[in-house]
């Protein structure tokens, strides 16, 4: 099962990525327009982003860099729309995915909900059995026992050996 749901969540995600670039770009032309959205949104990140890379590349290649010299503003501008772009796919496919998740929840809530609704309806019909049982139990115990009953059946033998005479004539009329 989970081989087979791997690759539909690659696919999914690409169907997410190829639905949200259209927004991306709009973003990404709108960050290169925007003076304001230019200096606030898209440079400040993308310096971070420049230097927490190159400290990291220097860290690894054995170099000390005390100083990292900055992107320049078109550069800077151009890798501060491609993050925004990438965190606005980013964010659109969390989005999705905490949809889904949310929908998985919800529908396992209901099962469960039916399953509640089932088994207490067969909690009731089995408490509605046991008192049907229990009143049938009480008429038995009411009922004339067993030897009682074959009391009546001795009496109803010397009531029809009484009525028939021993010699085969039918019985007299009163």
């Amino acid at each position: 099962m989970v081989v087979g749901a791997f690759p539909m969540a690659k696919l999914l995600y690409l169907g997410i990525r190829q639905v949200s670039k259209p927004l991306a770009n709009r973003i990404k032309d709108a960050a290169r327009r925007s003076e304001f959205f230019k200096t606030y949104v898209c440079l400040p990140p993308a310096q971070l982003y420049h230097w927490v890379e190159m400290r990291t590349k220097m860290r690894i290649m054995g170099f000390n860099a005390e100083a990292v010299k900055p992107l320049n503003e078109e550069a800077a501008t151009q890798l501060g729309a491609e993050l925004l772009g990438e965190t606005t796919i980013f964010m659109v496919a969390c989005g999705c995915l905490v949809l889904e998740y949310w929908r998985q929840k919800m529908h396992q809530r209901l099962k469960e909900r039916q399953q509640h609704a089932a088994w207490d309806a067969i909690r009731d019909d089995v408490d509605h059995l046991e008192l049907v049982l229990e009143a049938l139990q009480a008429q038995v115990r009411a009922a004339a026992p067993l030897s009682a009953l074959e009391e009546l059946r001795a009496q109803v033998e010397e009531v029809r050996a009484q009525l028939c005479t021993p010699d085969g004539d039918a019985p007299s009329a009163p």
